[in-house]
């Protein structure tokens, strides 16, 4: 329960590796190689990547779970080997595993938790966190009577019972209801606003593009993107436009084959193209030129996912 260094990033990483010796003749296997990654203070920070591709190895090293094989982590500008307690401090973890102790309450776990952490009685906050993450009701039964979701907001309160600098949520949503989901999104973005760095792992790439302002994509190991939210959206040089017609017609027309254009429903020609190479202007042209009676136009740009596939697929 360390107050951050204010001149250091929240999260700093660099030429981290980490190496797992292969067993019985196996080959020693390299799940993150030589990775390089800083986090603002006050960031809400987006880690994503498929599966394999080295996150919960990065998050368990910096929780002190997973001993890396070479390269620094600092958190807050503890360094994770040379001031352990203070980096630990400033951390939480909400790990993707529902690992709770059945025959604890949820009030049993936060006060368990709270003594791990040297967090006085005095300054506990149990029932205002139990209450932000609507367990107020279940705070006296026992864990094994919580439902999944349940469960999982319990895990977040958990890990925020030291009041950590770092809040680092490994797939947090998952096999959680809309209901709930939005009600934690809601108390994570008040953290957030309050000052609270937030780093999330999530296979929700619509909530990673909603919630984050900044993206890192790691793949075999190896970061390949880190920067603003927008601006590695505005980097995919692809855009969609659909043409809605007033009556049906049998093919595409001759002058929209240059493009990359498919007809659906018998009226509708959806166009893929590169803003870089094909201006919307040459598209229009095309379709006048063709005579088509045009009755509404949309346009969709690249969201979180195109930019996901595209980085990852460098990389097979």
């Amino acid at each position: 329960m360390s107050d951050p260094i204010t001149d250091f990033p929240a999260l700093q990483v660099r030429n981290l590796t980490k190496v797992y010796r292969g067993r019985g003749g196996a080959p020693d296997k390299t799940a993150l190689k030589g990775i390089n990654l800083e986090v603002k203070q006050g960031s809400f920070f987006g880690l994503l990547g498929p599966n394999g591709a080295g996150k919960s190895t990065l998050i368990n090293i910096i929780a002190g779970l997973v001993n890396k094989t070479s390269g620094e982590v600092a958190v807050c500008g503890y360094d994770l080997e040379r001031d352990m307690r203070h980096a630990r401090s400033s951390v939480g973890v909400v790990p993707q595993e529902l690992n709770l102790d059945a025959f604890f309450t949820p009030r049993e776990v936060m006060e368990f938790q709270a003594g791990l952490y040297g967090v006085p009685r005095s300054k506990r906050r149990t029932d205002e966190i139990l209450k932000a993450m609507g367990l107020s009701d279940k705070a006296d039964g026992y864990a094994r009577t919580l439902s999944g979701g349940m469960r999982r907001r319990l895990l977040v309160a958990k890990a925020m019972v030291h009041n950590p600098s770092v809040l680092i949520l490994d797939e947090p949503t998952a096999g959680v209801d809309i209901e709930l989901r939005q009600q934690l999104w809601s108390y994570v973005r008040k953290l957030n606003e309050n000052g609270t760095t937030i780093i999330l792992t999530t296979h929700y790439l619509e909530e990673a593009e909603e919630l984050c302002d900044t993206i890192a994509i790691i793949n075999h190991g190896e970061v390949v993107a880190c920067e603003a939210t927008e601006k590695l959206l505005g980097r995919l040089d692809m855009k969609n436009v659909s043409l809605q017609l007033a009556s049906d017609i049998d093919a595409v027309p001759a002058h929209l084959t240059r493009f990359n254009t498919t007809l659906s429903h018998g009226r509708q020609l959806d166009i893929s193209y590169r803003p870089s190479e094909t201006a919307m202007a040459e598209i229009l042209k095309a379709a006048a030129d063709d005579g088509l009676d045009i009755v509404d136009l949309t346009t969709q740009e690249p969201d979180l996912e195109d930019a996901f596939l595209q980085m990852t697929a460098r990389r097979e």
